[in-house]
Parts: C-alpha cells; sequence; structure tokens
C-alpha cells in the first residue's frame, strides 16, 4: 500500500486491519485493531493526527483531513460510508456516517448517531447521541429506533469480518476470460438496506 513517512513520523498500522493496497496513508496516521480502510481511500495526516479506534471502518473514496494541531478522530466501531470526507471532526464510539457525507472541523458526532448520506455537517455542530441527522446543511430529525441501532452494530461487525476474510485472501490476480459453470457467490450475510428495517422479508429488495 502507499504508505508515507513524514518528517519522521510514520503511519501505524495494527497487524489485526486491513487496509488495502490502493488506500494511500500518509504522516501522523494511527490505525486501530481490526479496522478495514477500504480502496481509493486517503487517510493524509500531514497537519493533525487521524486516528481510526479499534474496529472502525473508512470505506472506497473516503477523505481524512485536518488543519494544523486539530485531529481527526474515529472512535471504537465508528462506520464511515463510501466518498464520504472528514476534516478535523470527532465520530465518536458506534456512530454511522452515511455515503457522500461531509463533516466539518470541530463537528463531533456523538455515540451511536447516524449523518445520513450525502448531509453536510458544518463547523462546530454537534449531532446528538443515537440522533439521524441529514440534509444540508445537517438538521436533527428524530431519534434512531432499537432496530436502526441494531442494523448498524451488524454493518459494523460486518465489515470487521471483511477485515478478517481481506487479510486471510485478498490477493491481486489475473482475470478470467469467463465466468466458470457454478460460480459461487461472496456473502451469505443476513444484512439488508438500512430502508428495509422494520418492512416484511418478501417486500425487502
Amino acid at each position: 500500500m502507499p504508505v508515507y513517512s513524514l518528517e519522521g513520523l510514520v503511519p501505524v498500522v495494527d497487524p489485526t486491519a486491513f487496509v488495502h493496497p490502493q488506500a494511500v496513508l500518509i504522516g501522523d496516521v494511527i490505525v486501530g485493531a481490526r479496522c478495514y480502510v477500504g480502496p481509493g481511500a486517503s487517510l493524509r495526516a500531514d497537519f493533525g493526527r487521524v486516528i481510526l479506534g479499534a474496529g472502525s471502518n473508512v470505506q472506497d473514496c473516503c477523505v481524512l483531513h485536518s488543519f494544523p494541531s486539530r485531529d481527526t478522530l474515529l472512535e471504537q466501531d465508528a462506520h464511515i460510508g463510501h466518498g464520504a470526507v472528514l476534516h478535523g471532526c470527532t465520530v465518536r464510539r458506534g456512530a454511522l456516517i452515511g455515503i457522500g457525507a461531509i463533516v466539518m472541523d470541530d463537528a463531533v458526532v456523538e455515540e451511536e448517531a447516524f449523518v445520513g448520506a450525502a448531509s453536510f455537517v458544518r463547523a462546530g455542530f454537534v449531532v446528538p447521541r443515537r440522533s439521524l441527522v441529514t440534509g444540508v446543511p445537517a438538521r436533527v430529525v428524530r431519534a434512531l429506533t432499537p432496530e436502526e441501532l441494531a442494523w448498524k452494530a451488524t454493518g459494523t461487525r460486518e465489515y470487521q469480518e471483511l477485515a478478517e476474510r481481506c487479510l486471510a485472501t485478498l490477493r491481486e490476480c489475473q482475470p478470467l476470460a469467463a465466468a466458470e459453470a457454478g460460480r459461487p457467490t461472496l456473502g451469505g450475510s443476513s444484512a439488508v438496506p438500512l430502508h428495509s428495517i422494520g418492512r416484511p422479508k418478501h417486500l425487502r429488495r
């Protein structure tokens, strides 16, 4: 993977974490145990420190950066969706940042809160614990349900397991010219999209 020291500070990756070979780590980055960092993610700690707490995940094409002397902190089991941008903010334990969301400097996403996809969390805003915020700028919509919190916890475990799967079996290879007969599928998880929570199984599509 592209990993760069800067002024003597070398990124740190726990042996149980998986960082995709196409992710980039620069400078004062600390990746904790059982984390997952997806392809195209940029963790650029050339000003402030970037910290990924144990079990957190940063998915494809995310950007984590900060102003000088300000950290970007993900606490344990934080969950960062594809293409999100985090700048000098704090994401507390078990919180979720949706796909394509932007979270700005000194914002705090409290424990087990959700930031909706494509939302903009302005600088200094505090997302209350176990609440959903959405919009541009993001506003508090409502409290989260127990079913939604359980859904999030399941999704985060899936990424922790994906880190293990990738460490064990992900290898660069050449593509096949055609799919083989009886080709198996990956997964087997019971996870469903969030919008399906609470709907009968026969209506989940």
